[in-house]
């Protein structure tokens, strides 16, 4: 390993943060000033010094910048270290713990993660058996659950008295029972469990302490009371952990992230060392002024500002629009002049961000009638196709034959002659002695309640399952042996039946195919004699957001449409902030509930993640639950210093509306032209 290579290109903060090994160590990694080089060139460093790489654990928030530092680590020291150095999100870690020990909480080692659709599909089941269809809603009661869970409540831990809560307590426990009958785990179960286990076998905990002596975490400021707990305990006395995080971009408090871990990571672990990053690498001056501007006005925070050797650039635009429709004709017609000025920016060098995505489709009207390609991030991903869920489902059922929702979503897939009436039957007969649907249906005497053709299906699908149940222990030729289960099993060709439409059903059988291609691909990665369905299902349960790949996501050029919370970690030559208004941008709900602060950090996000020019927009009138609404600009625009802005006013000279299409059209049909100004402002 070359030293010279691993301290190359840090500033003395960085490679301070870097060398400090010992002891807790808090970096505050403002927006673009290399936290995920402070990270990789750490752990480096730390193996440099003689650091056993199994005793080092990096965990962080998304698959993506799991393998982002991961490819870092190659280029800096030997890929065997890189690969011996656990580097992965807290769900993979846990998950991975819980393959060895779970059985001491009573779970069989072969357990499924339940997604959000089966953990919804629980839900709805146990309302339904407890009677409370009327009082109850599936989805805020499942939001409720997590959020206990993420806080280690527990349902015995409800204040009595309340008729709700009572409601509440008693679909949490029943939805807990249905997942360990089924020997399923949700997302939170997995955290949930693995403190469990710390806390209940000491053995264990002493192990995996020495185990994993070194501990890193990434974004910080994100974690929950649960993944706080879970670091703490694994930390120990030795308290050998850095953290990399930025208190001035927590904007998942809605869904648990506790912005006091990182505030009060001092008083956790006494005797940390603390390192400010403040050089931005991504960001023009003008920029980072107005980001500093915004995010000082929130007092719970630590005290640090951005700054840059880069140059001053370009104003920030803002411009006044008289309603949502001009705003999506300045943006589209802005983007062309862009393009046709300056020929070094693609398409994919653009983004436009909201805060709420019900804010694009203007955007979308205007950018279809100019012709300008775009993809919006969040649409459906290749994993979440009911074809590849399907085959999915027929795949979990070979690791785990208790996984009736699973089963639930096969049984009528291609239809077979089993359908509601025979799950209901199924339900009844589990009632009785808890055994799981796969088991049920290789009962005679239960297929013999199903009819005739019915039991004749249901016991070919159980021996199918059951058959292949059997091969899939073997090792090798895991992609090949999920190819025939799934034509065995009738599915693969199923397809063709389901779909009348042949060119949609080959194309979803395509899709299939790509999931097989997909397990052949990790079977090369994994080593094939050492990979296992159930560490491929394992997998494809733990993707997350950065995983997804949007089905418009063809490789062309497109601007980017997305919302702020979704565009964090990223950057783009152009950013686009569209709807910065009282009720908009902060949001109205913030403001009632939570207050300005995490919204002021969004906004702050959204701000950082330009790199060269920045816009942003808002509108006079809005329409907004059917009715003109007049708006104010966002509160958050006053604290940027006016010698950053330069302000513009754009409304549409004529009403593009066609009263047929009842919509309002992009207002240009033509293209730039040299020896005209395309867009006109009133100052």
């Amino acid at each position: 390993m070359n030293i010279d290579k691993i301290l190359r290109n840090l500033n003395p903060e960085q490679e301070k943060a870097v060398k400090t090994i010992n002891g807790p160590v808090l970096v505050f990694a403002g927006a673009g000033t290399g936290k995920t080089r402070v990270i990789t060139h750490r752990i480096a460093f730390m193996i440099y010094k003689g650091i056993n790489p199994l005793n080092i654990a990096a965990m962080t928030f998304t698959n993506k910048a799991a393998k982002e530092m991961r490819e870092r680590l190659f280029t800096l020291i030997p890929q065997k270290d890189a690969k011996d150095v656990f580097l992965g999100t807290f769900h993979s870690y846990c998950a991975r713990l819980l393959r060895k020990e779970i059985e001491l909480l009573g779970w069989r080692k072969d357990f499924t993660i339940a997604d959000d659709s089966d953990q919804l599909s629980i839900v709805k089941q146990a309302i339904a058996e407890l009677d409370l269809k009327e009082e109850l809603n599936p989805g805020e009661t499942l939001r409720f659950i997590s959020s206990c869970k993420s806080k280690m409540q527990t349902p015995e831990e409800f204040p009595s008295g309340s008729h709700m809560m009572m409601n509440l307590a008693a679909v949490y426990e029943k939805y807990n029972s249905m997942l360990f009958m089924q020997n399923m785990l949700d997302f939170d179960d997995l955290l949930l469990l693995t403190v469990k286990i710390f806390e209940k076998y000491p053995e264990r905990l002493s192990y995996y302490r020495t185990l994993h002596k070194y501990l890193l975490v990434d974004e910080y400021q994100d974690t929950n009371f649960l993944q706080f707990r879970l670091i703490k305990i694994l930390a120990g006395d030795s308290m050998n952990i850095c953290v990399v995080g930025d208190d001035d971009q927590s904007i998942y408090g809605w869904r648990g992230a506790e912005v006091r871990n990182i505030l009060d990571f001092s008083s956790h672990f006494p005797g940390t060392r603390i390192f400010k990053l403040e050089q931005n690498y991504r960001s023009t001056r003008t920029v980072l002024e107005a980001a500093n501007a915004v995010i000082s006005e929130n007092e719970e925070r630590h005290p640090k500002e951005l700054w840059t050797n880069a140059d001053d650039g370009e104003k920030i635009i803002l411009c006044a629009t008289d309603d949502e429709y001009s705003e999506a004709a300045f943006i589209a017609q802005k983007i062309e002049e862009i393009k046709y000025k300056n020929d070094r920016i693609s398409y994919d060098d653009i983004v436009i961000l909201y805060r709420s995505n019900y804010q694009s489709r203007t955007i979308e009207e205007s950018l279809k009638g100019a012709q300008i390609p775009y993809r919006i991030v969040g649409a459906h991903s290749f994993y979440e196709r009911r074809e590849v869920k399907d085959a999915i489902a027929y795949l979990r059922l070979l690791v785990n034959p208790r996984d009736d929702q699973s089963f639930s979503r096969i049984i009528a897939s291609p239809p077979r002659g089993l359908g509601n009436k025979a799950i209901e039957i199924l339900r009844k007969e589990k009632s009785k002695n808890s055994r799981g649907f796969c088991e049920l249906i290789q009962d005679d005497s239960v297929c013999a309640e199903l009819g005739s053709k019915a039991a004749k299906s249901a016991s070919e699908l159980g021996k199918v399952i059951a058959k292949w149940q059997q091969e899939i222990q073997n090792p090798g030729k895991l992609a090949r042996k999920a190819e025939l289960y799934l034509k065995e099993v009738g599915y693969l060709d199923g397809l063709l039946q389901m779909y009348k439409d042949r060119d949609e059903a080959l194309k979803r059988q395509e899709n299939v195919f790509e999931l097989i291609n997909a397990m052949a691909a990790f079977e090369k990665s994994e080593n094939e004699k050492d990979s296992s369905l159930i560490d491929f299902i394992e997998r494809y349960s733990l993707n997350d957001d950065s995983d997804k790949v949007e089905d418009n996501a063809d490789m062309k050029p497109a601007v980017t449409l997305m919302t702020v919370h979704s565009a964090k970690g990223l950057e783009f030559k152009v950013v686009f902030i569209v709807g910065m208004e009282n009720g908009v941008f902060p949001h109205e709900r913030s403001i009632d509930e939570r207050g300005l602060d995490e919204e002021r950090r969004l906004c702050y996000v959204a701000l950082t993640r330009a790199k060269c020019y920045l816009y942003i927009t808002y509108t006079n009138f809005r329409m907004k639950r059917g009715e003109l609404s007049h708006q104010k600009p966002s509160i958050f625009l006053e604290a940027i210093p006016e010698e950053l802005i330069e302000n513009f006013q754009y409304s549409l000279q004529t009403r593009f509306y066609n009263r047929t299409a009842r919509h309002f059209q992009n207002p240009y049909q033509r293209r730039f032209k040299k020896s005209e100004s395309f867009i006109s402002f009133d100052d």
